[in-house]
């Protein structure tokens, strides 16, 4: 299990499609994922539960990872929050 807190910088605020975008990248991996910011954890490939959890620019979020591809899955996660891949 891997986990990691950043800072959100995307250029983009996370309303629905950046929201859905985040979804699948979470989603191309095996491990599970989860965020947590604000006394919530969610699943990072679920739409109703990422829906629910509001993330503005700056905001500081732990990333968690578990499984075979926890790796590869936080270093896609982390991109994406990090504006480094969208």
């Amino acid at each position: 299990m891997m986990e990691k807190s950043i800072a959100v910088k995307m250029t983009k605020d996370l309303d629905a499609r950046p929201i859905a975008m985040l979804v699948q990248v979470a989603s191309r991996h095996e491990s599970s994922v989860y965020l947590m910011a604000e006394g919530k954890k969610v699943n990072a490939k679920s739409i109703m539960g990422m829906m629910s959890l509001v993330l503005d620019n700056g905001e500081e979020v732990t990333i968690v990872t578990d499984g075979n591809d926890e790796e590869a899955a936080m270093e896609s996660i982390v991109a994406f929050l990090t504006g480094k891949e969208e």
